[in-house]
């Protein structure tokens, strides 16, 4: 990883390492997984801030030890995209086993501080959205099936339990309800992506939905996932699981959501569309886990 342009002094071996350790834990992408641990958290209960850090620290670790043992086994198809050939390993800068060690090495860590810290099934829910992640999405769906996003995407689905667990001690209706939610999004998040970096997939071999369904047919399916997301989010109201708040806001984002997949759908050309769907549905999940919080505060607010 390159130092920023401002920065003119060589960089040290340290610092080089220290980037490369951080960038395998891919932290952009667990940004948006600790936003759909946290709020639950709020949502199930009042957590003391040191529940909060404990999980958050613990959510990190769990899902950049799945990342980097994600890179371990992505090596080889890491090489020839252009979009990874930069990652610690194919570009030489890491050994893949000293990768594999990192990776094992923070999620056992993580494991053992959420199961002593917060509760067992705290931790057993982590370490189950690890395995699910490296075994059944990396290890065998991503290159064997286009449903690989689907079904594997349910690792990403785990950390609203992980926060809600570690509230409770236990999951209910509303807890499942928000693991359905995330797992209806990640389809059109992931495919709206994939419609743009088919060249990579291909070269890579990997079998994602555009390159075998073709680019319509993935286009119908991110809009009727879409439509399905959208209701599930709605549906939680029916039961009291959220109220008058957060229905208006899930329903002007889920509205931008279905404007915008719309517009994938009937473009010329669906390369901008599909990137600003791709863009929109990351703020859209993190947007959706807040009203969630708001709603919950706001309704006990007005109840005093």
């Amino acid at each position: 990883m390159s130092t920023p342009a401002a920065d003119t002094a060589p960089p040290t071996v340290e610092r080089t390492l220290l980037q490369d350790f951080i960038a395998l834990t891919k932290p952009r992408i667990i940004s948006l997984l600790l936003v759909t641990t946290a709020a639950p958290m709020f949502v199930a209960g009042d957590p003391s801030w040191g529940t909060v850090a404990l999980v958050m620290l613990g959510g990190y670790l769990m899902a950049g030890g799945a990342n980097a043992v994600n890179m371990y086994l992505d090596r080889d198809i890491d090489d020839v995209m252009a979009r990874t050939r930069l990652r610690p390993i194919p570009s030489g800068r890491m050994h893949a086993r000293a990768v594999l060690a990192f990776g094992v090495g923070i999620a056992t860590a993580a494991t053992w501080m959420l199961a002593t810290f917060v509760n067992v099934l705290t931790g057993a829910l982590a370490l189950a959205g690890f395995y699910f992640y490296v075994f059944i999405y990396t290890r065998w769906l991503k290159r064997s099936s286009p449903q690989n996003i689907v079904i594997g995407g349910a690792a990403g689905a785990f950390p609203p339990l992980v926060g809600w667990a570690a509230v409770t001690g236990s999951l209910d209706l509303t807890a499942w309800f928000l693991f359905l939610i995330v797992f209806y999004w990640t389809p059109p998040h992931f495919w709206a992506l994939a419609l743009n970096k088919q060249r990579d997939y291909g070269n890579a071999r990997v079998p994602m939905a555009p390159l075998v369904w073709g680019e319509r047919e993935t286009i119908a399916q991110m809009w009727w996932y879409t439509v399905l997301l959208v209701a599930l989010t709605l549906l939680p109201v029916t039961w009291g699981g959220f109220g008058l708040p957060y229905l208006v806001m899930a329903a002007i984002l889920g509205g931008l959501l279905l404007l915008g997949v719309h517009r994938v759908r009937r473009a010329d050309s669906y390369v901008k569309p599909a990137w600003w769907v791709y863009g929109y549905s990351l703020l859209y999940l993190a947007l959706l886990f807040v009203a969630m919080v708001l709603d919950r505060h706001l309704t006990d607010w007005f109840a005093r």
